[in-house]
């Protein structure tokens, strides 16, 4: 059975997020979606916002992983986040607010605007809300 888990560990500036054992683990990357199993080739990715799918034996958690990188290598996954949520710290009507809020940002394309912020703004409500379904 040791060969079939990994070590994952999920730190935020705040806290441990996760420590534990997964089977694989899937989240977004600057390149796409990756999913890793136990023993992956050595790399290091730029996490982009989306849902984090944690595998374990008995069950599959949940979060929405905003950005940071990781690291994978054939037995451990480290993921450096600068926010990560379990569904229940999610407060439902404020992502909605904010998915709004990017929306109407991006739509208005005001002169000022910094659209690659906004459009990371969207990704990251879209995330939040899309982690509640």
């Amino acid at each position: 059975m040791a060969d079939k888990v990994m070590k994952l560990r999920i730190i935020t500036p705040e806290r441990v997020f996760y420590e534990g054992e997964a089977q694989m683990v899937e989240f977004n990357t600057t390149e796409g979606e990756i999913g890793v199993l136990p023993g992956h080739i050595p790399m290091t990715v730029i996490v982009a916002p989306g849902i984090l799918r944690i595998h374990e034996e008995d069950e599959t958690k949940n979060a929405a992983l905003h950005s940071g990188f990781a690291e994978i290598l054939p037995d451990m996954i480290s993921v450096l986040a600068e926010v990560v949520e379990w569904p229940d710290e999610i407060d439902r009507e404020r992502a909605d607010a904010a998915l709004k809020r990017a929306q109407e940002r991006i739509r208005a394309k005001d002169e000022d605007l910094d659209l690659a912020r906004a459009e990371i703004a969207l990704q990251r409500a879209m995330a939040r809300i899309n982690v509640l379904k």
